[in-house]
This record gives structure tokens, sequence and C-alpha cells, in this order.
């Protein structure tokens, strides 16, 4: 993943609680592994490899901003990671997430609301994919460093 650049745009959030079926805690999936270890070796297949990343999202809310995808570094049509509903579109933009101090590599994981059955996320949340972040919590707030080439915030 190629470093940030001077052009990335800060955008100011919150850690809020999502679906809870990406890393599998919702007691209701049909998926305890959670989706998002399902889903993996597909993106792998494809050409994103996020093996060793922590296998949930952190969902940021930017409200009452919303985010737009531009240019995502990838796209992925049509993936079957499951047999109880039809295949599903996938796009990732990369991201920087600064917590603790520290600026960590992630990427802004988005499945296509018209290809995905449920748990659609509101228009102010992003879904982001790193490593895991220990003490992070719901309620604690999170800068984003996105590029505007690929996703913009209005």
């Amino acid at each position: 993943m190629p470093d940030d650049g001077p052009d990335w745009k800060e955008v100011r959030g919150v850690v809020v609680r999502g679906h809870r079926v990406a890393s599998g805690l919702n007691p209701a999936t049909p998926h305890p592994l959670g989706t998002i270890r399902l889903q993996i070796p597909h993106f792998a297949r494809r050409g994103l490899d996020l093996t060793g990343w922590h296998p949930a999202t952190i969902n940021v809310s930017i409200a009452p901003r919303r985010f737009t995808l531009r240019a995502p570094c990838y796209t992925f049509r049509n993936v079957a990671w499951t047999s109880l509903h039809p295949g599903e579109d996938f796009s990732f933009c990369r991201c920087r997430v600064v917590y603790g101090g520290e600026a960590v590599a992630g990427w802004v994981y988005t499945p296509h609301p018209d290809t995905k059955p449920d748990h659609v996320q509101p228009p102010d949340v992003l879904e982001i994919i790193t490593r895991y972040l220990d003490g992070l919590t719901y309620g604690v707030p999170l800068i984003l460093r996105l590029p505007p080439t690929e996703i913009t915030v209005g």
C-alpha cells in the first residue's frame, strides 16, 4: 500500500457500533467466524491480500457528512463468498486511521448497497479494515486520512 501524500484529507469521526456481522460477534449471524474472515480468501484471489489484518471492521461515523466513492483502488464484482445469497460487489479505498498518536494503514471497505442483502450502513458510516487497535471502543474519536482521488467527503 503506497504511503499517503500531502493531498490526503483529514476527516474527524467517532467509532460507532455496527451490525457486528463482519466480526461474527452478532449472536444472530449465520456466519459466526465473521463475514470478513470468509471474504478474505475471495479478495486475495482477486488481488487484495488482507491476510494478517484484523478480520472485522471499525465503523466510523462522520455525521453529518457523507462519503462518495470516486475511484477506489479495488472494486470486485459478484463476489460469491457465501451460499446464503448471490454475489456482492465490494470497493476498497486506502486510508490511514489516526489513533493513539499513530497513523495506521487501513482500507475503507465498502460493500455496495445495491448488491448487499442485509446490514447496510448509514451513509455517514465508513467501515475500516486495519490491524487490531488495542483499547479502541465505541465513542472514541478518530481521524481518518483519505485520498480524495479515491473517496471524497462532503
